[in-house]
């Protein structure tokens, strides 16, 4: 290993591991800073997906993978995938909720995702995205301007650590007791359309955000093409006139976050609704300019499911949970390390054990809430270790690319996605960019 590997290496410990939310910050813009001249650019997927809704090119489908745990780890992985199959559309996502249980702020994801990619000699467009920027409807309806205040700080944020990709969830607002489908809607396109307006205002100069916006929530019931028509009809009129809008919209057409776990800790088979999904994406693509539709809570489907995807041309997919489940179920995570995790949940998070429930059941759903708590132990892991569970974890993400034809479109993505280097202003003030090879450290 080089002198130039252990310091990259370094770098990243010393900021997972610090607690210093400052120190935190100066270690992630210097990560940012070396990515640059490295050629590393945090980007939007904007004109890309823009390009695929003007039918410039179709049969691939863009994965978005969430990272919970083993971040730098399995961002390389990822980064090495991309190389094999000469692929750069690929998306590193954290979702709001995530963010907290993972203890992985906006940041700290990035500058993680960006450190992995100086790591494997990486150049080029790195898209990051905020997935899930969710309203909550009890919240919403206690308070609505204390909710959007909430939603505009974390996109704020979000936007200041290189998340140029954010996926709106104001889905959570339908609300389906109303009888015509437009005022279902209402709240949800409304809220989608204030966000945007406000992510258009923050964004750097020269980047367009992609944003994505949301119709069904997931594990409810499935999307129908009037649920689309009546959002994006009700968006277009309330976005002001001369924005860019949603670049996407995510739709529900049968899966649920993490699956649907059985008695034993298994997870039950999901009948996938594809016509909803191709049918939705045409229309999203030829009505209303879209990339096409999103499919969220899929990293757990069978394997022969994942090809229909790209035949459906949905334009973006969502996997999270897998992941997750392979490092805890792997033979070389630490039997010690899982028992005392396990032990910490039946304690912390008894209250969320529903009445019933199985242990495999309950420790299957809440494990996820012990990443954040021993987030530095599963990082300071032997390297060996943390290599042989990435090792098999990254042979997921082959086989996943080659699924979902996310291969050999190094070239679309240099065609349509422009490399445009920030320069971080002080808080508040407009980010600036400058465009590359220009104003070069």
């Amino acid at each position: 290993m080089g002198r130039k590997a252990l310091s990259i290496d370094k770098l990243v410990m010393d900021l997972i591991l610090t607690d210093d939310a400052s120190g935190k910050k100066k270690l992630a813009a210097k990560i940012r800073a070396i990515a640059y001249k490295k050629g590393i650019y945090p980007s939007s997927i904007h004109d890309y997906y823009m390009a695929r809704g003007r039918n410039e090119f179709s049969g691939s489908t863009v994965p978005a993978i969430n990272l919970r745990s083993l971040t730098y780890d399995l961002a390389r992985a990822i980064f090495r995938v991309g190389r094999k199959n000469n692929a750069k559309a690929f998306i590193f996502e954290i979702a709001k909720s995530e963010m907290g249980y993972t203890n992985q702020p906006p940041f700290e994801y990035s500058a993680v995702i960006l450190a992995a990619a100086i790591r494997e000699n990486y150049a080029g467009p790195v898209f990051i995205q905020g997935d899930h920027f969710q309203a909550n409807l009890k919240k919403f309806q206690e308070n609505a301007d204390k909710e959007m205040i909430g939603l505009r700080a974390l996109i704020t944020e979000a936007v200041e650590a290189g998340f140029y990709n954010i996926d709106i969830d104001s889905s959570t607002l339908v609300d389906l007791s109303k009888p015509k489908v437009k005022d279902q809607q209402y709240l949800n396109y409304e809220v989608c359309a204030k966000l945007t307006q406000f992510i258009r205002r923050i964004q750097p100069k020269g980047i367009t955000i992609s944003v994505g916006g949301e119709i069904g929530e997931v594990g409810h019931q499935n999307s129908t093409p009037e649920d689309l028509r009546a959002f994006m009809e009700g968006f277009k009129k309330r976005l002001r006139k001369g924005l860019s809008g949603i670049s996407k919209i995510s739709i529900q057409t049968g899966t649920s976050h993490g699956g649907v776990v059985l008695p034993d800790g298994s997870i039950a088979q999901v009948k996938l609704d594809f016509d909803t999904l191709k049918n939705l994406g045409e229309i999203a693509r030829k009505e209303f300019g879209l990339g096409g539709a999103v499919q969220h809570g899929a990293s757990t489907l069978p394997e022969e499911a994942f090809h229909k995807f790209a035949e459906c041309e949905a334009c973006e997919v969502h996997l999270a949970t897998q992941f997750q489940n392979m490092i805890f179920d792997s033979r070389h995570f630490p039997a010690d390390l899982k028992a005392r995790i396990y032990e910490w949940l039946k304690i912390n998070a008894a209250s969320e054990r529903k009445e019933g429930e199985t242990d495999d059941q309950f420790l299957y759903k809440a494990r996820k809430k012990a990443l954040g708590q021993f987030k530095k132990e599963i990082m300071g892991l032997a390297q060996e270790t943390r290599d042989a569970i990435s090792g098999e974890i990254e042979n997921k993400f082959d086989f996943l690319f080659k699924q979902l034809n996310a291969v050999n479109n190094a070239g679309l993505v240099d065609k349509y996605v422009t490399l445009k280097r920030v320069i971080s202003r002080k808080r508040h003030d407009h980010p600036g960019v400058v465009h590359d090879g220009e104003g070069a450290d």
